[in-house]
């Protein structure tokens, strides 16, 4: 929704300033993320009396420039637009877009997928060599950049913010990673009278669960694709679950623990 907004202002206000690529929004919405969380945390942590340092990195998600995903973009972002709206628009602009019941046309842009954080060492520092520093990295799933003749350029995506930090937390070396959702289980045959939470999961069950459809795309499936490249990159286990259960979910005891066995 961030990035949505910032793409809304650019729209109100392109006819008196220029309007931002979408990379470059995608970098400032990770900003405002960034400085929402890390000043919250650090409030929090001097009411309690805790000395502990919070940083915002802002991050490079390095993409694949021939991911398919460039070619057949999926991902829904920005306004809606009435009929009219959607073919000045396409004329103007080259955008690809979709009708959405909820509210009208929407441009869609690639998804790729996460390759590489580009600035993993650093934070691989930061938090390795602090005493319990807290890092906020990654922030909306990154902003997408491609090589090109040895340099960074940034391109017109948005990359899923699970697969984002499961490739982050294979960069840094993290053995657990901890997905916060809205839902304080993952379930099978969600929203129907068989549905059912689960407590464990193991890397099979994760894998055929996800082909059968459990976990339909823009939902649950990015998280359990997430858990399940970690967990094959060595990660060791994947907690998922809300916010009320965090505490207990990373001690094991709430939650859905994925694990490869």
């Amino acid at each position: 929704p961030q990035v949505g907004n910032i793409l809304l202002q650019n729209e109100e206000s392109r006819q008196k300033v220029p309007a931002m690529p979408l990379d470059v929004c995608g970098a400032e919405s990770q900003a405002q993320i960034g400085y929402m969380l890390q000043q919250a945390l650090a409030n929090e942590f001097a009411a309690r009396g805790i000395r502990k340092d919070v940083a915002s990195v802002i991050t490079q998600v390095l993409v694949d420039a021939d991911d398919p995903a460039f070619s057949n973009p999926t991902k829904p972002i920005g306004p809606y637009y009435a009929r009219e709206d959607e073919i000045i628009v396409k004329r103007a602009k080259g955008w690809k877009m979709v009708f959405d019941s909820r509210g009208g046309w929407r441009r869609i842009v690639p998804s790729p997928r996460p390759v590489e954080v580009v600035e993993k060492d650093v934070i691989a520092k930061l938090v390795h060599d602090g005493d319990g520093r807290v890092i906020i990295a990654a922030g909306g799933g990154g902003i997408p950049v491609i090589r090109r003749d040895g340099k960074l350029v940034g391109v017109e995506a948005v990359i899923d913010k699970d697969l984002a930090s499961a490739v982050l937390a294979k960069g840094i070396g993290w053995k657990t990673l901890v997905i916060v959702t809205d839902v304080a289980q993952v379930a099978l045959d969600f929203g129907k009278p068989t549905q059912r939470s689960l407590d464990r999961l193991n890397l099979k069950e994760a894998k055929a669960h996800l082909a059968s459809g459990q976990f339909p795309p823009g939902n649950m499936g990015p998280k359990i694709q997430a858990a399940i490249e970690f967990l094959e990159a060595g990660g060791e286990r994947v907690t998922i679950t809300d916010m009320e259960h965090i505490v207990s979910a990373v001690e094991g005891k709430a939650g859905t623990q994925v694990a490869k066995k």
